[in-house]
């Protein structure tokens, strides 16, 4: 996959909080979050809006967790942007989510809210497989945050994505 150009200048790929087991013959798209996937997803929002890392463009997964997840983020700015939701990342490639990203070219800030392994996947598309080894050997974590931006190489005309942070519950 190739490495996305700016803009958008920052990418956030948050995966969703923890979501409760199917109910009985439920569908695994309908899984909201549990207790303790609720309180992931408002820690890490309240993180993210802690930080300032409000995003221009939200685009979540319609799966209930995601859009439960998203709207956390949305709270924890007030209401201050709208989640558009997008059916087709539910089940989706990386590829999906690189290709969101890159769509987004009037907008200088991107979040993606959605699901393993889609979003390791992009992530590792961003930084690599080593980098992504190290940095999460136990994989992305439910609620995880990671926050990219484009940085231009010296001497050359290429666009590096840096990890600048990673927020975990």
């Amino acid at each position: 996959m190739p490495v996305l150009q700016p803009p958008p200048f920052r990418v956030y790929l948050m995966r969703h909080a923890r979501a409760a087991w199917p109910a009985p013959g439920g569908r695994d798209f309908d899984r909201p979050l549990d207790n303790a996937g609720y309180a992931e997803a408002e820690l890490i929002a309240d993180k993210a809006a802690d930080k300032g890392f409000a995003p221009d463009v939200v685009l979540s997964s319609t799966a209930l967790r995601c859009r439960e997840t998203a709207q956390a983020v949305r709270r924890a700015f007030n209401d201050t942007f709208e989640v558009s939701y997008v059916d087709e990342m539910y089940n989706a490639e990386a590829a999906l989510y690189l290709a969101l990203i890159s769509a987004q070219t009037m907008s200088q800030s991107v979040m993606l809210v959605g699901h393993n392994p889609a979003m390791e996947a992009a992530l590792e598309t961003f930084i690599g497989q080593q980098k992504m080894a190290a940095l999460l050997p136990m994989g992305f974590p439910t609620a995880g945050l990671a926050v990219l931006d484009a940085k231009s190489e010296q001497n050359a005309s290429g666009v590096i994505w840096t990890l600048s942070e990673f927020l975990a519950p």
